[in-house]
């Protein structure tokens, strides 16, 4: 990702880039490995601010950003079981080759769960992780309520989501959430993708989809609930008074549950 400036937020031609790369991917015959990481001082802080300070505006007409080609991020397309923002996360399962995934610096919301989307993470210990969509009055629905539920335990998974903590890599190790703590992510995740390429390509490659098999029954339910519960959220009054708070640097004035 390079879009250093912004700590690699995700905004339109984000989304739009990273899941044409992924599809890319998944017709090169020669790639063994992947090596996904972020330039500059974040992997990924997370969903670009203007699409928060457009969700303040009240009641939506549609969810999600729009990419720069007018697709809206939660357009589904036709044979997939994810839409645009989810199929950034998910289609790093998709390409046939491991993916390995860099993380420094900070890797939040929609950040985080394209961490998780990957097969392999090395994490510096300082890395700032969060699962961060409660903070925003949303839920996690680029695919993280189930690539988070197949790494930690369901409590920590429910603790880590319903209060948006932000936690260390340090601490994502010991929960599970990073494969390996490393000072220099980038350079660990190039020698083991080095490694992994010096092995049978067919074998590797059979041998990822078999473990994807049986992990994977569900998701396209597990997707498809996401979408709904996102949809039912986003422009809604409690979720317009948790972006509000948040840039008017105020607590947050929250009525009554209405819509579960």
């Amino acid at each position: 990702m390079n879009r250093a400036d912004k700590r690699n937020a995700l905004d339109n031609a984000m989304f739009t880039s990273l899941a044409a790369a992924g599809e890319y991917l998944k017709t090169q015959s020669e790639i063994r490995a992947v090596v996904l990481s972020g330039d500059g001082s974040s992997f990924c802080a997370g969903l670009d601010f203007g699409s928060f300070q457009a969700m303040a505006q009240g009641p939506k007409t549609e969810s999600g950003p729009k990419t720069e080609s007018g697709m809206n991020a939660g357009a589904m397309s036709e044979g997939r079981i994810t839409h645009l923002a989810q199929q950034v996360c998910w289609v790093w399962q998709e390409v046939p080759v491991p993916v390995i995934v860099a993380v420094h610096g900070h890797a939040l919301g929609g950040g985080m769960q394209i961490a998780l989307g990957a097969d392999i993470r090395y994490v510096h210990p300082d890395t700032q992780l969060s699962v961060r969509e409660v903070h925003w009055g949303l839920i996690p629905d680029m695919t993280g309520t189930l690539m988070l539920s197949r790494l930690v335990r369901p409590d920590i998974a429910k603790e880590l989501v319903f209060t948006a903590k932000i936690i260390s890599g340090k601490e994502g190790y010991e929960i599970g959430l990073a494969t390996h703590l490393s000072e220099n992510p980038h350079a660990d995740a190039m020698v083991l993708a080095r490694e992994i390429a010096g092995r049978s390509p067919d074998a590797v490659r059979g041998a990822k989809k078999l473990l994807n098999l049986q992990a994977n029954v569900g998701a396209a339910q597990q997707f498809a609930d996401e979408r709904e519960v996102i949809g039912r959220l986003i422009g809604q009054a409690n979720q317009v008074e948790a972006v509000m708070s948040h840039f008017e640097k105020r607590p947050a004035n929250y009525q009554q549950a209405s819509l579960f």
